[in-house]
């Protein structure tokens, strides 16, 4: 082999793994940093990954808030109307945040199926519903149609 070839080789050869190592380092980051929604029934049925950064969301049950009478622990239940998922929370809640309303906690789900969050996030419109938390509920209600019509049409 020519020795410039040889020289030109070995150049693209180093520039190859310097950025296979870039792109490794740079995807190692955003693994750590990406936060996947999960809805309830993913959460009930164990999709979601246990102690790893994720965020929830759905509707706040009705009448299932519990505040801690002399701290700011809190907690309360979150439904896609098919699976319901306890979430917990240490700190002030926003003040948008009620019961009948849609919500996306971002913590980690522990060993016992309890959502421990680290923020709560309330809707800050009477028509804005996140992305997530509807497409979340939109597919609930498909399934549980799709439920009730198999049952219906085995009767």
């Amino acid at each position: 082999m020519n020795p410039v070839r040889k020289k030109r080789l070995l150049v693209i050869m180093v520039i190859a793994i310097i950025l296979s190592v870039a792109t490794g380092l740079v995807m190692y980051a955003l693994q750590q940093n990406i936060n996947l929604f999960y809805s309830p029934s993913q959460i009930a049925t164990g999709k979601a990954p246990h102690n790893t950064n994720i965020r929830a969301g759905g509707m706040v049950v009705e009448g299932s808030v519990k505040r801690h009478s002399k701290t700011l622990y809190v907690s309360f239940d979150v439904t896609d109307f098919e699976h319901k998922v306890t979430i917990t929370y240490q700190g002030i809640l926003p003040d948008l945040f009620r019961e009948g309303q849609g919500v996306v906690a971002q913590g980690k789900l522990d060993n016992e199926g309890v959502f421990q969050a680290d923020q709560v996030l309330a809707k800050h419109d009477e028509n804005y519903m996140p992305p997530e938390v509807s497409d979340a509920l939109k597919s609930a209600q498909n399934a549980t149609q799709k439920k009730t019509a198999t049952e219906q049409s085995i009767y």
